[in-house]
């Protein structure tokens, strides 16, 4: 006779399934997509599209050295080159501001070396939200892909409405714009519309739709154009320079009138003239052979820039006192002095171009992690359709020229300009973060779909050979064995080096909060910034001595990132200090947004995540 179930017995029934609910809703967080799948997809996505109708499903493999370039200078040698010489040569660095492009281009460096080790191990579109996603987990990937779009959009959208005061002085003043090009001022809007800001947004999506190549090769002649402007003021100011004995330079205060803290605060602010390497890695699907051109089109897009930055810094505070550049037109106001009044023009026609090509650069990368969010379930499917004639994400891209184009008309968005350093420093860290985690403890997972309750079907994912039980194993003649110490030191080494790798991040997180939060009692943030470093340098030093993974250092494919752990370390400092003394009305601002992206994965992400009802496998390695 069967027992009848009492209320104590429904309850622990009801607490156990509670609570093996809410371990099945934490792991979620930290699943994380795996390395062997990402590059079976590579590989197939190389090989080329089946023939009758798999063509659609990949992008185009289309890219080589000289277009990553292009798209590289072109997004990061924004109008901004022409302003920021002026305000960081004035507030912070006087004539040593060559030292601060020198420093800024370092920083970013660090980051880029990172970029370029990843993007050869994982080649798919997706860049930072990939990388996250395979290494750290997908709450962590779906934040990153969430700040990389708000990014992205804002970004494009500012640079769009700093299109048409430029274009002002070729017609005689902003009254004599085309009434396309001039700003509208409606009585129920504070902020004036900007027509031309979203005819230009929504052209360059029209381009990006036409195909990668064709993108990138528009990109690659405006970037030209940039680039032999930036030129013109680079020989014809040293001509005027030579001329006139760099009087610039001639100053009582000498080379650093604000000391060495000039120096490193005005490479804080420079740090961001270098921001737009990153567009390179977005690409990194489209590459035609993407171990090799990634990272010479990453380093290549970072010298190139460093040298033009230095070299325009260099004549310009040269030819002017740093106290006398004008903060708003420091260029052309220099050449200015000097009786040149025509090259206003010229310089002028450079920041256009330069705007343009960062516009381009700014809504290109954004499609392609949308299709690379919606390929992994975290967005819906309809956004990763490949168009099967041009081979780009055509619904993704037009989505999000809209976007952009609707934010440049109706919004002046130039207070919103902190939230793109968010999500770019946010991606920055967890890409020097994931470095870490795929040299001392590479994700070796295998997925398998857990078959439903009742059902006879278990679909297992293609893998070569799995770890053997660890309880126990059999020999050839049925024996029962231990298992041999090596898969158990490497697991203790792994967990050890997770271990250092979260203790090197709070360490420093806590020595960049006692060095800004000023407003915190002087003695304790020394207690604090002494705990840090100590915590931060112990851990270092103990993940050096754990060693990195084997299987690692022989699965590369491409490109390593040196000194490591050392570079990755430095670079999770630098970004997480950047990231902390960026304001407190940009946090609330990026928070409110990532609120919301934290609603739609909860109620859609988590839920048609195609790792849903995954288990993971654990694989030796080779």
């Amino acid at each position: 006779m069967a027992r009848r179930l009492s209320w104590q017995d429904l309850q622990a029934s009801g607490s156990a399934i509670a609570t093996r609910l809410s371990l099945q809703d934490l792991q979620c967080l930290v699943r994380r997509k795996p390395a062997c799948s990402a590059a079976d997809r590579a590989e197939s996505s190389a090989a080329g599209a089946p023939a009758g109708g798999g063509k659609g499903r990949h992008l185009a493999k289309a890219l080589s050295v000289p277009d990553l370039i292009a798209i590289g200078v072109g997004s990061t040698i924004g109008a901004g080159i022409y302003v920021l010489v002026g305000t960081v040569a004035r507030e912070h660095a006087g004539p040593a501001l060559t030292l601060s492009f020198l420093i800024a281009g370092i920083a970013a460096a660090l980051s880029a070396l990172c970029y370029a080790e990843l993007s050869c191990r994982f080649p798919l579109a997706g860049s930072a939200y990939h990388y996250s996603y395979i290494c750290i987990g997908e709450s962590v990937a779906w934040l990153i892909g969430w700040a990389l779009i708000l990014e992205y959009t804002i970004g494009g959208s500012s640079v769009a409405r700093g299109i048409s005061p430029n274009l002002a002085l070729f017609f005689g003043g902003h009254e004599k714009l085309p009434f396309f090009l001039t700003q509208i001022h409606v009585k129920w809007f504070e902020t004036p519309l900007d027509p031309c800001a979203a005819i230009l947004v929504l052209i360059v999506t029209a381009l990006l739709c036409l195909g990668i190549k064709e993108s990138s090769f528009v990109e690659g002649i405006i970037t030209i154009a940039n680039v032999i402007v930036m030129l013109f003021v680079i020989c014809a100011g040293g001509y005027l320079a030579f001329q006139n004995g760099w009087s610039g330079y001639h100053d009582e205060q000498g080379y650093f009138p604000k000391g060495v803290a000039g120096v490193l605060s005005g490479s804080a602010t420079l740090f961001f003239a270098y921001i737009g390497f990153d567009a390179v890695a977005s690409t990194a699907e489209e590459v035609k052979n993407p171990q090799r051109d990634l990272p010479w089109g990453m380093c290549l897009t970072l010298s190139l820039c460093c040298f033009l930055y230095m070299m325009v810094s260099i004549v310009i505070v040269g030819l002017v006192p740093y106290y006398a550049l004008d903060p708003n037109t420091p260029i052309s106001s220099a050449f200015a002095k000097y009786g040149m009044q025509w090259a206003v023009y010229i310089i002028s026609t450079g920041a256009v171009f330069a705007l343009i090509a960062s516009l381009i650069g700014a809504i290109l990368p954004q499609p392609r992690i949308v299709m690379a969010m919606a390929r992994d379930g975290l967005l819906p499917p309809l956004f990763s359709a490949v168009d099967p004639t041009t081979q780009v994400p055509t619904l993704s891209t037009i989505l999000s020229g809209i976007c952009a184009a609707i934010l440049a008309l109706f919004m002046d968005v130039s207070e919103l300009a902190g939230m793109v350093s968010v999500g770019t420093l946010l991606a920055f860290t967890m890409v020097a973060i994931s470095v870490l985690i795929v040299r001392y403890a590479p994700p070796n997972e295998i997925a398998t779909k857990v078959a439903l309750p009742g059902s006879s079907e278990s679909l297992t994912s293609d893998s070569g050979y799995s770890e053997p039980d660890e309880e126990n194993s059999e020999d050839l003649l049925g024996n029962v064995q231990d298992i041999p110490t090596a898969n158990e030191a490497n697991k203790i080494r792994r967990q050890k080096a997770i271990a250092c790798i979260i203790l090197i991040f709070l360490g420093v997180v806590t020595i960049v909060s006692s060095v800004s939060f000023s407003f915190f009692p002087l003695f304790l943030r020394s207690i604090a910034g002494a705990f840090g470093s100590l915590l931060l340098v112990s851990a270092t030093i103990a993940l050096w001595f754990i060693g990195q993974d084997k299987s690692s250092l022989r699965q590369t494919g491409g490109f390593m990132c040196p000194f490591v752990p050392i570079l990755p370390v430095c670079c999770i400092l630098i970004n997480v200090y950047l990231l902390m003394n960026l304001g407190i009305h940009t946090w609330i601002r990026v928070s409110m947004w990532l609120a919301v992206g934290a609603i739609i994965y909860v109620f859609y992400g988590r839920k048609y995540s195609s790792l849903t009802g995954v288990a993971y496998q654990r694989i030796s390695p080779a």
